[in-house]
């Protein structure tokens, strides 16, 4: 009988906390200093709440943005809820932490991405993977949809 220690579902764990405590932070205290965050989700994961228009719009994947202007941030232990300002309309959202892609913070260039179950064909890769570091970006006004193509291998 052999067992083995499932490293990269220990990390992911470990990373979705790290982000959890992290928002929990800004929901207590608001976000400090330049620190703000682009947040890629799988809109089609269970429990992601979002209005049908944005649905359409992204029906696979999409990134938010937390910086200048956010609302109703509320986190839980399975994910947050927050109101974004898309093109002068706030809409409410709500994330589970399982459905985050990538969390980024570019103003301290740190950045976490998670595979999802159907990448796992090299468990190495998983784990050279899970953190990744980018380019600081330029400041944004309100929350955009944007795209991190240019940081994905």
């Amino acid at each position: 009988m052999t067992k083995s220690i499932d490293y990269g579902t220990l990390m992911h764990q470990a990373m979705r906390t790290l982000i959890m405590e992290v928002l929990r932070g800004v929901e207590r205290e608001g976000l400090p200093g330049d620190h703000h965050f682009f947040i890629t989700f799988d809109t089609r994961h269970p429990g992601v709440e979002m209005a049908d228009w944005l649905q359409e719009r992204y029906p696979e994947e999409m990134t938010v943005v937390m910086q200048h202007w956010f609302d109703n941030l509320s986190v839980n232990e399975q994910g947050f809820a927050v109101t974004l300002n898309f093109g002068d309309q706030p809409e409410p959202l709500y994330i589970p932490f399982a459905a985050i892609v990538t969390f980024v913070d570019p103003s301290v260039e740190f950045g976490l991405r998670f595979e999802s179950q159907g990448d796992d064909d090299d468990e190495e890769d998983e784990d050279e993977d899970a953190a990744m570091e980018i380019d600081a970006a330029e400041p944004r006004t309100e929350a955009e949809v944007v795209s991190l193509d240019k940081w994905r291998k």
